[in-house]
C-alpha cells in the first residue's frame, strides 16, 4: 500500500499546481486541516495531563509530518497519514479514558467528515472501517475486563476539550458546507453559460452570418409557422430572388465587394418586409422571401418592388455598382404545400424570368416542371442509349454546285426510338452540354464519321472529306486537340480530309485558350468551317482568328430567299463578305430548284438541303455517293 502511495504521491507532485482545479483545492483543505489540528493540539498540550501528554505530542509530531506532505503536493499520502494520527489519537486517549464514554470519542464524526473532505471512496471507506474497528475494540477490551473506565471528574480542562473538539468537527462542517455552496455556484454558472451558448449555437444555427438573415435552415422553420393559417382564402408565396450577372461583379471588383453588395441588398429587402413577412438568404446570391398575399396583383406589385430595388445602383466603396435581378415565384396550397418543393418550382420559375430576359419575375406554371422532368428523363435514358449502340451517324452530302459531285458529307448525329421515332438532335444534344456527356458523345461521332470518310477514300472517291460539328462544350475540353489526332491516327483519315464545324460564339469567352486550339488544330491540317453563320454574332475580327476554309450560311436565310428580298440581299451579301475573305460559302437549306439558281448566280460554291439528300443512314449514303448522280440536280 505504502509503494503505490509513493507512485501516485509522486506522479501528482510533478504536475503543475494549477493543472487541476479539485487537486489544488483538495490540497488548499487538507493544509488547513492539518494546521488547524495542530492548533488544536498545541492547545490541548497546555492543558492535558499524565499520559494525554504523551498522546498529544506524539499526535502533534504526526500531524506535522502530514503537514509538510501536503505543502510537497503527496496529497493521498498526506491525507492517510492525518486521518491516521487522528484516529490513533482518539483511540488512545478514550483508552487512556472513559472508554465509549470518553469526550475523544466525539472526534470520531469530524474525522469521517474529513475523510469525506479529502479523498475518495477508498480514503472514505478506509476512516469509517478504522473508526468502527476502534470503537469495537474499545468497547470489548471494556465488557470483557481487560480495560476499566477511568472516568475523571468535570473540570475546565475538560470543556477545553469538548470546544476543541466541536470547534474541529464545525470547522470541518462549514468547509464542506462552502466547498457545497461554491460547487453550487460554480454550476449555477456554467449552467448560464451553457445556455448562452446554446441560445448562441442556435442562433448562430439558424442565422446566416454574412447577412445576419435567416439561412435556408430557419427559413423553412419560418415557413412552417406561417403555413399553419395558409389555405385557400389565405395563399402564401415563396419568391425566389437571384442576383443577375452577380459573378462578373466578385471577379472585376472582388469577393469583399461582393460581399457588400449582398449586404446593402440585405438591408434593401428588409426594408419593403412587414409584419409576417421574412427575408432568408437561400444561398451564395440568392434569397428567398416569405410573405402571405391576398391576391397575385398585389403580389406582382410586390415582385415589381422588389425588381426596382435591385437594380438601383449600389454604392460600392465610391463605385456605381448596376444589378438586377429575377425573381420566382411559386404558392401555397395552389402549387405546393412543401417548402422543399416551393423553393424548387419558385426556383425553376425564376430561371424562366432569366430566360425571359432578367430583371424580370415569373409565376410557376406546371409546364415548366414538365420541361425539366422531359430533361431528367432523357439524360437518364441517353448514358445507356450510348453504351447500348442506339445512337446512328447519319450523313448528309454537301454539293459542288458547278459540277454537281458530292465533295464532302456532314456526319449528323440521330436517335432512332424502337416505334419508328427519332428523337432529334436539338432536344438531346443541350441535354447532353449541359450534363457533360456531350463530350463521349461527340467522341464517338468523330471516330463514326472519320472510320466512314476513309472508307469511302479507299473504296469509291479519293477526295472525300467529312464534316463534323463540334460542341463549344466538347471544343473547351483540355484534349480536344488529342481526341482529334487520335481519331485520325486509329482511322488512317489524313487530316486534310476532316472538317470541324464550329460557331461563330466560340471565341466570345476564354479566347487565348480557344485560339491556341485552333492555332494547334490549323498546324495539323485539319479545315475549319464556320457553322449558322449570321445567327450569331458575325464579328468580323473573330472569323479572322478561326483560320477558317469555309462558311456556311444558316438555313433560316436560305430557305426563305425566294420569298424575302430581304434575306436574298442578306444572303448575297455573305456570299461576297466570305469571297472577299477568301472562303469558300456552303449554302445550308436547299430545297427547290429556284433556291439553287439563286445561289449560283450570287457565286455560291457549296450547297446541301433536302434537294440534293436529306440526311440518311452510312449505307444509304454509300450507295448514294457510288452514283454521285447530283448533275442531274444542278442545271448549269
Amino acid at each position: 500500500m505504502s509503494t503505490f502511495l509513493s507512485l501516485s504521491d509522486n506522479k501528482m507532485a510533478k504536475q503543475p499546481n494549477d493543472e487541476d482545479l479539485f487537486n489544488n483545492l483538495r490540497r488548499r483543505r487538507l493544509l488547513q486541516f492539518c494546521a488547524v489540528t495542530m492548533v488544536a493540539c498545541i492547545l490541548a498540550l497546555l492543558v492535558a495531563r499524565g499520559s494525554s501528554v504523551y498522546i498529544f505530542a506524539s499526535g502533534l509530531l504526526s500531524f506535522s509530518i502530514a503537514l509538510w506532505f501536503a505543502y510537497k503536493c503527496y496529497l493521498s499520502t498526506a491525507s492517510y497519514i492525518l486521518l491516521g494520527a487522528k484516529s490513533f489519537t482518539l483511540f488512545l486517549l478514550s483508552i487512556a479514558g472513559a472508554g465509549l464514554f470518553d469526550l475523544a470519542i466525539l472526534g470520531y464524526p469530524g474525522l469521517i467528515v474529513f475523510a469525506a473532505l479529502l479523498g475518495g471512496v477508498g480514503l472514505f471507506l478506509t476512516v469509517l472501517t478504522v473508526v468502527t474497528t476502534q470503537c469495537v475494540i474499545v468497547a470489548s477490551l471494556t465488557i470483557t475486563g481487560v480495560l476499566i473506565p477511568n472516568t475523571p471528574s468535570i473540570s475546565w480542562e475538560h470543556l477545553l476539550f469538548v470546544v476543541l473538539i466541536l470547534s474541529l468537527i464545525g470547522f470541518s462542517v462549514f468547509v464542506l458546507v462552502q466547498d457545497i455552496k461554491r460547487l453550487s455556484y460554480i454550476l449555477k454558472q456554467e449552467n448560464i453559460k451553457v445556455r448562452e451558448s446554446r441560445e448562441e449555437i442556435t442562433k448562430l444555427a439558424h442565422t446566416d452570418m454574412l447577412t445576419q438573415l435567416p439561412n435556408r435552415g430557419f427559413g423553412e422553420e419560418l415557413f412552417q409557422r406561417l403555413s399553419v393559417s395558409c389555405n385557400d382564402k389565405n395563399p402564401l408565396a415563396v419568391i425566389f430572388i437571384d442576383v443577375d450577372n452577380f459573378k462578373p461583379i466578385n471577379d472585376a471588383l472582388g469577393h469583399a465587394a461582393g460581399d457588400e453588395l449582398l449586404k446593402q441588398l440585405t438591408t434593401r429587402l428588409k426594408n419593403k418586409l412587414t409584419d409576417g413577412q421574412y427575408v432568408v438568404r437561400y444561398g451564395g446570391d440568392e434569397f428567398i422571401i416569405l410573405t402571405a398575399f391576398s391576391n397575385k396583383d398585389k403580389l406582382a406589385t410586390f415582385a415589381e418592388n422588389l425588381l426596382h430595388d435591385c437594380s438601383t445602383p449600389f454604392d460600392i466603396w465610391d463605385n456605381e455598382v448596376m444589378a438586377s435581378a429575377s425573381i420566382g415565384i411559386a404558392c401555397a396550397p395552389e402549387h405546393d404545400t412543401s417548402f422543399e418543393q416551393l423553393c424548387r418550382k419558385a426556383d425553376i420559375a425564376m430561371y424562366k424570368a432569366k430566360k425571359d430576359g432578367r430583371d424580370t419575375f415569373c409565376f410557376y406554371h406546371p409546364n415548366f416542371n414538365l420541361a425539366i422532368e422531359e430533361k431528367f428523363n432523357l439524360l437518364q435514358r441517353m448514358r445507356p442509349a450510348l453504351k447500348r449502340g442506339e445512337f446512328e451517324v447519319y450523313f448528309q452530302p454537301v454539293v459542288d454546285l458547278q459540277s454537281g459531285r458530292a465533295m464532302s458529307v456532314e456526319a449528323l448525329i440521330r436517335w432512332p426510338q424502337p416505334d419508328g421515332t427519332m428523337i432529334g438532335p436539338d432536344k438531346f444534344i443541350p441535354a447532353a452540354e449541359s450534363s457533360g456527356l456531350i463530350k463521349e458523345i461527340g467522341t464517338w461521332v468523330l471516330l463514326e464519321a472519320c472510320t466512314f470518310c476513309a472508307n469511302q477514300r479507299q473504296n469509291i472517291n479519293v477526295e472525300l472529306c467529312v464534316s463534323v460539328n463540334v460542341s463549344v462544350v466538347q471544343f473547351k475540353s483540355g484534349d480536344f486537340c488529342q481526341i482529334v489526332s487520335d481519331a485520325l491516327t486509329q482511322t488512317g483519315l489524313p487530316p486534310k480530309a476532316l472538317e470541324l464545324e464550329l460557331t461563330e460564339s466560340l471565341l466570345i469567352e476564354d479566347k487565348a485558350l480557344i485560339q491556341g486550339k485552333l492555332n494547334l488544330l490549323h498546324q495539323m491540317g485539319v479545315s475549319i468551317a464556320i457553322d449558322d453563320f449570321g445567327t450569331g454574332y458575325s464579328n468580323l475580327g473573330y472569323l479572322r482568328n478561326f483560320h477558317a476554309s469555309k462558311l456556311k450560311i444558316d438555313r433560316s436565310f436560305v430557305f426563305t430567299m425566294t420569298t424575302s428580298k430581304n434575306d436574298a440581299s442578306l444572303v448575297e451579301a455573305m456570299i461576297g463578305l466570305s469571297n472577299s475573305l477568301g472562303l469558300k460559302t456552303v449554302a445550308e437549306g436547299i430545297e427547290d430548284q429556284e433556291t439553287l439558281s439563286k445561289l449560283i448566280d450570287m457565286g455560291c460554291q457549296f450547297g446541301q438541303g433536302y434537294y440534293f439528300s436529306k440526311p440518311i443512314d452510312m449505307k444509304s449514303m454509300q450507295q448514294l455517293l457510288t452514283r454521285d448522280a447530283f448533275e442531274d440536280n444542278v442545271q448549269m
